[in-house]
């Protein structure tokens, strides 16, 4: 663990979906600028693997094993944070997900996807956001960053994908401008990221199967001639969750390399 300008240490942040991907990198990250973590997952496995990761750091984590579709599951996550913690000091609105889902032809895609794509990453987003604020806010101190995509700021994608990030998007800038909020101390932005390289993911699958159509996808549609990586997200969140970023609020910034074609 080190510290940092960013002045995190001790701070207790919350990384849902905090085990994989861009997940797992932020909360490496906060961890090494000194922040306690608190991560859930749905897998035991990645859940195993990021704790013991942490028990190495030597990190004052708490780990949860908990799917954000379950009601009961996110009460208890927070539950247990305010119990064992008494704060929240930053909230990563990580997890989500159902780019990849149903088909192009939308009409023929299960009601079902639209529902649960827009809980997955809106529903969680409100949940958790709604539970962290009265815990921001006893300590007059706050941050919530909720990682949303480019296609939530522009067409392109599916649309059950889209809806439910730019539901997202509107959440924190809706909130953003609340003065009873911010002149609290908290702070809600968005990340934007484009295509992040992932392994065990699509776009992994999508190198190894079809290696020169992967390529060819990658120097035609990145304008850096490749993908994202996880840390490259997770640099922003550091920013974005310190006081350097005092004056940030209510922005969606685009992490993509300039992928996104939207001003």
């Amino acid at each position: 663990m080190t510290t940092s300008m960013y002045n995190l240490q001790d701070k207790h942040a919350l990384v849902t979906g905090g085990t994989h991907g861009i997940g797992l990198a932020i909360s490496k990250q906060l961890a090494e600028h000194g922040c306690k973590i608190a991560f859930l997952s749905r897998s035991s496995d990645k859940l195993n693997s990021t704790c013991e990761f942490f028990d190495k750091m030597k990190v004052d984590y708490l780990s949860f094993q908990a799917d954000v579709l379950s009601e009961k599951d996110c009460k208890l996550v927070m539950n247990q944070i305010e119990e064992k913690w008494g704060r929240l000091d930053i909230l990563i609105n990580n997890v989500g997900g159902g780019g990849r889902w149903g088909q192009e032809n939308v009409e023929l895609t299960d009601p079902d996807v639209w529902q649960e794509v827009h809980q997955k990453n809106a529903g969680a987003s409100i949940f958790f956001t709604m539970k962290a604020i009265p815990l921001m806010r006893k300590n007059k101190w706050g941050r919530v960053i909720t990682i949303t995509s480019i296609y939530g700021k522009e067409g392109g994608g599916r649309p059950w994908f889209n809806m439910a990030k730019a539901a997202q998007v509107s959440l924190m800038k809706s909130l953003s401008l609340k003065n009873y909020l911010v002149r609290d101390g908290l702070t809600f932005n968005c990340i934007a990221p484009g295509g992040i390289f992932i392994k065990g993911t699509g776009s992994e699958e999508h190198k190894i199967s079809d290696p020169e159509g992967f390529n060819n996808m990658v120097n035609n549609e990145y304008p850096l001639g490749r993908m994202g990586d996880p840390n490259e997200v997770a640099n922003v969140v550091s920013f974005l969750s310190s006081d350097l970023s005092s004056l940030i609020n209510g922005a969606q910034i685009p992490v993509d390399g300039g992928q996104s074609k939207s001003f």
